[in-house]
Formats: structure tokens, C-alpha cells, sequence
């Protein structure tokens, strides 16, 4: 099997001398086979890369049989640095040099250029406090940062704070962990078991000095992550090799089952350390790795931290360094007592042995410090031997970077991930050689992984002030994100007093009082009841291609055929009456087509734009929209001028029998399927509804019994102001932006035509705030309409991960973080859940009308609802439906999604009027 050869060894080379340049290789057997017990193959290291992944996962996922041997453990840091932070920072290192706590005092100053030494002050913690009460430690604690401030003109107020706390612990939040178990010596009792960040916050209030917050909990391998210095790449991996190993990245928080949640991200502590896997391991363990293991303080434990650790390279050294002088092959067979003393080689003494460029003088010096009389033959080998022990280690070390970077490129599902990775540890400062072989290593098992290794700048201070700042920016952005929003968090008593003055607005706009609804009626009378029968045309008009229909009603089913013909500009903008012969050109030849010629069958006309009706066939055009400009036609009955166009064309014969609203088109249409569906409703680019309601409510239509369906045109509810309220700021902005300010109040907050500008005000005020994109002004969000509703429909997805909501901002030419791709999905559900609610609110104080006309204890009714909006979006019907099931207790009401309102609508009207008729004549 081919081996991974260090500094320029062929993969494939299992060579038998000392991999070092410009080192002699042994020759003799018993050196060699020492030797290549430290050799590893790839095959075996890409067994590691896989066990360790498996491991990774299984520990993700809660798996607990069989045991993963790696923990997982999430540290609440969700976000890396993103090069703005500021601030002065306190930090508190307890434990991460023996008997001592550190204090500095951390400036961050928002840029590169500007960067400032921090401060700090060592305090050796006395005997007495290490072994005593926890409570003595934690004030001692309190005493010194007290005594640390006092030297410095600092304003007291609010210090931020973050603990590098260096002991096992269970963190529950960034500023929640509990020690596990004491090691290193301290044994202070009452501790374990505790917060050990209350018990800090406890002591800095006894002391009453000073105003200390305590932000964060912050291990020394999430420090060096969050120390490293910003590149052009993410830096999303944290690795340390000091005394012992451990490796952190930016996990996607879904992925982690302890934390129960589906957005966004999460630094993960692997605890690595502890890997252990008999059949990856095993078969790289030599039998100096078992030797170190027995004389350990934990046998059987951290078996794979022993085999790269500084604290154990020494170490392994020196046993192979024992059993070479026990056969005779070094020091001409005579150990000195101290190469027998455990802990005599200590990583420097390794890293100076190792470093070829002062030859093997340091070498002769510090075995002549150990007693020892080498050769210089014994010099080499000593050298070989560090350098094989060494090697391992990198290459090991490269295999579980490269599970962790195989991990983030399948959860990111990115053929090539490039990211950074900030290194630390005195094994990286101390060896410059453990950091290439480490690389090379990486790139033959992760080759789809393009990665910078960047040294962190003292991770345990300015990397835990850097997690403190960040968790400190997004607490900050957090609240005004919350202050932002508030006014779209509409509670249940505001959706309750919206029903009300809707149910107000109905009545007057009924009795033909001044009303922001108008309440028109559409002369339909009755909805489908199941006996319609026939074949019907219909025309869809409303846009510069119409459609012409053949609407076969039978028993239990509605056939439709239907040609789509297309308006030319200089029909749309010529005169009325050439566009209404070319209306009826179009007719005929679909007539001919489907073998109708000579036919007269009954016509419904859906023309979608704004009209006066006066009867089932009667519309009075009040303007053009839509880029129509016909003349002779506004102010003018549009079924005339169909008419009038029928008669001029004499041969043909059609029977215009109802002008049709495709709000009703969309009641009908679902109305032939379940007789009770008394309301329409229509989500799309813009929103309307209609319902039936008693005719002896209608003060413009005489009459006292039967049904009426009414045109509410609501979405005109709240033109005389009464939704000012629920108004901020942004739906100001886009109603002053409109072609209609002042008007469709409700519609601007409810339809599609709006939601996504709504979206692009708010983003653009967040980014004013620094909250948003670092601040930095996107000339794409200047731009009026960039930001599409359907965007709010595919960014709240259920189905995308956070990566996928990225790329779709990123589309529209915005540079942003996962924390930004998380604020504008948080935006977005805001504006689409208000307008879901609003929604909810009318069709609410619609279905209550109908069960109060009749007197009814208990309605039972069908809404049918067309519209992108509500058919698309991933959860706008479920919250238009929840809302109304809150506001309207007493009402059981089913939505039905409408296929076809205009033409199947349209037609069924038709039908529906034809058999009145037909009833009326009988």
C-alpha cells in the first residue's frame, strides 16, 4: 500500500531510511522496524477519515448504540466574525496555565489597520484557593479583575466579559456551562456540578466593585477560531495542537439534535481527543503508543490525543529512545537514569532534535543534558526517530481535519469548499514542519477542499473577547431586529378589532354610507347547485392575451377546451371598436375550430378591469389599466360593445349572458364542486373577495328575499385611515411610492404586488443600521421591484436549507452571512405572516356576516381562493386558515383552491343564470 510521504517522498514509497531532508537514513534491522511502526499508509488514514466522519455523525444525531467515541459538544456560538466588531472586552482565563488566572483587557477596533495591543496581568492563584472551598476560588476570581481594572481609567458600566474556562464542562448556552469534573490539580469543592459561570457572576456582585457582564463561556479551540485574523474566505474551523488536541467548526444547527433547531448555525467542539476506533486505530498503534497509554494518568482513555499531543510526542520519543539503548543500537547500550525518568523529553527538546537547520549540535547538547554520551550515529538516529514520531502525528492529525472538512463540504453540498482553518497550540508555533506535512496530507485526502491554514492570534485572549464581541454585535442586532418587526407581530386583539371595523365597513358600504368597501353587487344570485347542465362559451380578458372557452357542463364533471389568442398593441391602444371586431374575429374562428359554427350559445364575459356593474350583463368601464388605451370605450357599457361588434359581423350569433368579476369566477368554480361555497377570495398580485350575502341588506338593489353576491373590492379597507395603526413606517414608504398613494391601504399589505417591497424597505433600513450586510449600501436594494414576492415564497421554504436561501439573495447581487441569509428569512416571515393574518382577519368578519344574516348558532362554509400568493407561498394558507379559525369560533370553514376562476368561473355563472331563467319561466 502506498504511504503518504512527508516533505517530498513519493505516496507510493516505502522508503527504508529516516524521511527527514539531509538526515542519514538507519541501515540497521532494529532501527528500521521502530521506524516503520510510525509509518502510515493512506488507505489507513483515509480508514481514520472515514471512522472519525461516522463517528462526527453519529454523535450529531443523538446515536448513542453504538457509543460514538467523538462527543459533538455544541458551544452556542453562532456566528464567526465578520471584521466590524468593537468594543473594549474583558477576558478571564482560568486554568489554561496551571495554577494561574490571566485578565486582559481587549480592544477590538472594527479594522485591520487600526489593531491594538491588549493588556493583561497574571495572577498565580495560591495553593490554599486551588484546594479549597469554590466558593474562595470565584471570589479570588472577582478580587482580581477588580484589582486589574483599578489600574486603568475604565467607565463602569457594563464591561462584557468572556470566560476561557480550560476543565471538562456540559455547556447548555453561551453563558450556561457546568463543571464537569476538576483536573490539573484544582480540587475546590462545591463547584462540580455547578454553573460555573453563575458562580463567577455571583463573586463579581459580592465584590460590588465593578459592572461586570458575563457574556460567553468560551472554550481555547472556539477562541482560536474566532481569533483568527478575517481573509477573503470564511474561517470556519478551529484546530488546536498544544498539550493535548481538539478540533471546532460551523456545523448547520439542524444538523444538531441536542440543540432542536432548524435555522442557522452553530459552532461544534468534536472532542476528538477521544477517538477511538479498534479497526481504523489499531492497526497504527505501535507498541510504544500501548506503553505511553499503561503509564498514562487515564489508561485506555484519549488514545488518539496521545498519538499527537505535545504533551505525549516527548514522551513517545523517549520510550523508542529506551528501547533502542536496551538493544544495544543506541548509546552503546547504557541508558542514563534520566532518559529512564518519564517526562525527561519534553516537546521543545523534540522540536530542537527535529530542526535540521542547527545539524545535530542541538542534538549532542541536550542528550549530553539527559547524562547521555551519544555518537554521532546515535545524534542521527535520535534525529530520525523524532522526525517518524513527529510525521505520524501531522498525517494523523491531517486524517481528522479532513473528516471535518469532508463534513462541511456534504452538509454545505458544495463540489469544492474553500474555507480557512485557524491553528494554535505551541505544537504549530513550535514545529513549522507539523503545519506542512499537516497540508500536504490534507490535500491528498480532501482534493476537493481548498483550504488556508491561518495561525490564530492569541485565541485564548483576543478569540474569546472576539466571541464575546460577536455574541455582544448579535444581541445588539438582535434587538432591533425584534424593535424592527414588532409592529408585524399582530396579537390577537388587534386581529380581533381589524374583524370588527371590516364587519363596520361591510354594513355602511351595504347601506351605501361612506365606506372604504364598496360593496358592489354582481347581480349573481345563486351559486352552483349541481344541476347545471350544458355547453357554454366563455371570454377571458385581461391582458394582451385573452382566452376564448368551450365550458362542457355535465353530471359530475366540467370539460374545458379552450385556444389562447393574443391583443396587438395596435388593437389594445387603437379604437373600441376595432378591438371589440377583433374580440369577435377571435370568437368565430375558435367556433369554427371546435365545430360550433352557426351555434348560439351562452357567453360569460370575465373582463378584469375596473368596472361599474349594473346587471348580470351590464359593466360600465371606469378606466383602462394593463396597458389598454382603446378609444370610445371607457365610461361605456363593455357588453354593448361586444354586442354591437356581434352584430356587426351579422352571421354570427352569441348570447352575452354575464359579465364576470374573477373574484366570483373563482366563488363559481369551486361553488359546482361543494354547494357550500359562499365566498371567493383571490391572494394574488393583488387581493379581493366576494361572498352572498341577503339581498335585504343590499340598500342599492330592491328586493327582500333570496341571495346576492357583493363585490367587496376590499382591497381598498383602510383608505380612510383606519389600519394606521397596524401601519409602519415601510408601508408608508411604499404607499407614498405607488401609482395610487392613499389607496388599496389593505391591498398594499396583503398582495403580492407589495410583500416584496415591503421585504426591501426593511433591508434597506437594517442595513442603514449596520445591522445587515456590515452596514455596506448594495445598489441593488436602491432598486425598486428587485426584491420579488415569489423570493419570500422560495426563502421560507420549508424544503431549503440555509445555504439554498443564500444563494437566492446572492442572485440578486447581495454579498451576505448566514447570520444576514437568517435576519432576511426572519423579515420575510414577519411581512408574509402579517399579510396571512390581515387575510385571516377579513375572511373572518365575512363568514361571521353570513352565520349572523342567517341566525345561526354554527356555520358550516367554503371559501374558494385563487392567487400565487396563497397557492405558492409555503405556509400562507395554513396561516390565513389558522387566523380565522381563531377569530371566527363558531364557523367551520373550509378553503377549496380554485382551478380556472375566469374561465370555468365564468361560465358556470352563465350556467347558473340560465337555469333561473329557466326556473323563472316554468
Amino acid at each position: 500500500m502506498a504511504t503518504i510521504g512527508p516533505s517530498g517522498l513519493h505516496p507510493g514509497e516505502r522508503a527504508s531510511v529516516c524521511p527527514h531532508e539531509g538526515v542519514p537514513r538507519p541501515s540497521g534491522s532494529l532501527e528500521l522496524e521502530c521506524l516503520q511502526q510510525f509509518k502510515v499508509t493512506r488507505t489507513q488514514l483515509q480508514q481514520i477519515q472515514a471512522s472519525l466522519l461516522c463517528s462526527m455523525e453519529q454523535a450529531l444525531k443523538g446515536q448513542d448504540s453504538p457509543a460514538p467515541s467523538v462527543r459533538m459538544l455544541p458551544t452556542y456560538v453562532r456566528s464567526t466574525p465578520h471584521g466590524t466588531e468593537q468594543g473594549d472586552f474583558l477576558v478571564l482565563e482560568l486554568g489554561a496555565t496551571g495554577a494561574s488566572l490571566r485578565v486582559l483587557w481587549v480592544t477590538l477596533t472594527g479594522t485591520k489597520e487600526c489593531r491594538v495591543e491588549p493588556r493583561s496581568r497574571e495572577f498565580v492563584i495560591p495553593q490554599e484557593v486551588i484546594l479549597g472551598a469554590g466558593q474562595q476560588l470565584f471570589d479570588f476570581a472577582a478580587r482580581c479583575l477588580s484589582e486589574f481594572l483599578d489600574a486603568y481609567p475604565v467607565e463602569n458600566q457594563g464591561l462584557k466579559l468572556g470566560f476561557n474556562f480550560s476543565f471538562p464542562c456540559h455547556q447548555t448556552g453561551l453563558d450556561r456551562s457546568t463543571l464537569i469534573s476538576w483536573t490539573k490539580g484544582f480540587r475546590c469543592s462545591g463547584v462540580e456540578g455547578q454553573d460555573v459561570v453563575q458562580l463567577l457572576r455571583d463573586a463579581i456582585q459580592r465584590q460590588g466593585t465593578y459592572r461586570i457582564d458575563v457574556v460567553a463561556m468560551v472554550n481555547d479551540t472556539v477562541g482560536t477560531m474566532m481569533g483568527c485574523e478575517l481573509g477573503t474566505r470564511p474561517c470556519e474551523v478551529g484546530l488546536i495542537v498544544d498539550t493535548g488536541t481538539n478540533a471546532c467548526y460551523m456545523e448547520e444547527a439542524r444538523h444538531v439534535a441536542a440543540l432542536d433547531e432548524d435555522r442557522g448555525r452553530t459552532c461544534v467542539s468534536i472532542e476528538w481527543g477521544s477517538f477511538y476506533d479498534e479497526d481504523a486505530l489499531g492497526p497504527v498503534l505501535t507498541t510504544f503508543d500501548s506503553a505511553l497509554d499503561r503509564e498514562s494518568l487515564t489508561p485506555g482513555a484519549q488514545r488518539f490525543e496521545k498519538m499527537i499531543g505535545g504533551l505525549y510526542l516527548g514522551e513517545l520519543v523517549r520510550l523508542v529512545l529506551v528501547h533502542l539503548t536496551q538493544h544495544g543500537v543506541l548509546f552503546d547500550g547504557c541508558a542514563s537514569p534520566a532518559l529512564l525518568s518519564q517526562g525527561c523529553i519534553l516537546l521543545d527538546h523534540v522540536a530542537e532534535m527535529e530542526d535540521t537547520a542547527t545539524g545535530t549540535a542541538r542534538v549532542h547538547t541536550i542528550l549530553q543534558d539527559l547524562g547521555l554520551s551519544p555518537r554521532a550515529s546515535d545524534a542521527e538516529l535520535v534525529q530520525c526517530v523524532c522526525v517518524a514520531v513527529c510525521t505520524r502525528a501531522a498525517q494523523l492529525c491531517a486524517a481528522a481535519l479532513a473528516a471535518v472538512l469532508s463534513r462541511l463540504q456534504h452538509s454545505r453540498e458544495q463540489q469544492t469548499l474553500q474555507v480557512a482553518v485557524a491553528t494554535g497550540g505551541r505544537v504549530f508555533e513550535r514545529h513549522p514542519r507539523f503545519l506542512r506535512i499537516l497540508k500536504e496530507t490534507v490535500m491528498l485526502l480532501a482534493p476537493n477542499c481548498d483550504v488556508s491554514f491561518i495561525p490564530s492570534v492569541d485565541g485564548g485572549g483576543r478569540g474569546v473577547a472576539m466571541v464575546t464581541a460577536v455574541a455582544a454585535r448579535l444581541a445588539a442586532h438582535r434587538r432591533i431586529l425584534e424593535e424592527t418587526l414588532a409592529p408585524f407581530q399582530l396579537t390577537l386583539e388587534q386581529l380581533t378589532v381589524v374583524q370588527a371595523q371590516m364587519r363596520e365597513a361591510m354594513i355602511r358600504g351595504l347601506q351605501g354610507e361612506a365606506s372604504s368597501l364598496r360593496m358592489l353587487p354582481t347581480y349573481v344570485r345563486a351559486t352552483p347547485d349541481g344541476s347545471e347542465r350544458g355547453d357554454f362559451l366563455a371570454l377571458d380578458l385581461g391582458g394582451t392575451n385573452f382566452r376564448v372557452l368551450l365550458v362542457r357542463v355535465a353530471e359530475g364533471s366540467v370539460q374545458i377546451i379552450n385556444q389562447v389568442y393574443s391583443i396587438p398593441e395596435c388593437r389594445a391602444q387603437g379604437s373600441g371598436q376595432k378591438l371589440f371586431d377583433h374580440i369577435v374575429d377571435c370568437i368565430v374562428d375558435f367556433q369554427k375550430r371546435q365545430g360550433l359554427s352557426g351555434q348560439s350559445l351562452p357567453l360569460g364575459f370575465t373582463f378584469s378591469f375596473p368596472c361599474k356593474q349594473l346587471g348580470l350583463d351590464q359593466g360600465i368601464l371606469l378606466n383602462w389599466t394593463k396597458g389598454f388605451n382603446a378609444s370610445g370605450c371607457e365610461g361605456q357599457d363593455v357588453v354593448y360593445l361586444l354586442r354591437e361588434a356581434i352584430r356587426r359581423r351579422q352571421a354570427v350569433e352569441l348570447n352575452v349572458v354575464a359579465i364576470v368579476n374573477d373574484t366570483v369566477g373563482t366563488m363559481m368554480s369551486c361553488g359546482y364542486d361543494d354547494p357550500r361555497c359562499e365566498m371567493g377570495l383571490i391572494v394574488g398580485t393583488g387581493t379581493n373577495a366576494c361572498y352572498m350575502e341577503e339581498l335585504r341588506n343590499v340598500a342599492s338593489v330592491p328586493g327582500d328575499s333570496g341571495l346576492m353576491c357583493i363585490n367587496m373590492e376590499w382591497g381598498a379597507f383602510g383608505d380612510d385611515g383606519s389600519l394606521g395603526t397596524l401601519s409602519p413606517r415601510f408601508d408608508t414608504s411604499v404607499d407614498q411610492a405607488s401609482i395610487n398613494p392613499g389607496k388599496q391601504r389593505f391591498e398594499k399589505m396583503i398582495s403580492g404586488m407589495y410583500l416584496g417591497e415591503i421585504v426591501r424597505h426593511i433591508l434597506l433600513h437594517l442595513t442603514n443600521l449596520g445591522v445587515l450586510f456590515r452596514g455596506q449600501k448594495t445598489q441593488c436594494l436602491q432598486a425598486r421591484d428587485i426584491f420579488k414576492t415569489k423570493f419570500l415564497s422560495e426563502i421560507e421554504s420549508d424544503s431549503l436549507a440555509l445555504r439554498q436561501v443564500r444563494a437566492i439573495l446572492e442572485d440578486l447581487g447581495l454579498t451576505l452571512t448566514s447570520d444576514d441569509a437568517l435576519m432576511v428569512l426572519e423579515v420575510c416571515q414577519a411581512v408574509s405572516r402579517r399579510a396571512a393574518q390581515l387575510c385571516g382577519a377579513g375572511v373572518a368578519a365575512v363568514v361571521e356576516k353570513i352565520r349572523e344574516n342567517r341566525g345561526l348558532q354554527e356555520l358550516t362554509v367554503s371559501v374558494g381562493v385563487d392567487g400565487t400568493l396563497y397557492k405558492l407561498h409555503p405556509h400562507f394558507s395554513k396561516l390565513v386558515s389558522a387566523t380565522v379559525r381563531k377569530l371566527a369560533p363558531q364557523c367551520t370553514v373550509t378553503f377549496l383552491q380554485s382551478e380556472d376562476g375566469s374561465g370555468k368561473g365564468a361560465a358556470l355563472v352563465t350556467a347558473v343564470a340560465c337555469r333561473l331563467t329557466q326556473m323563472a319561466h316554468v
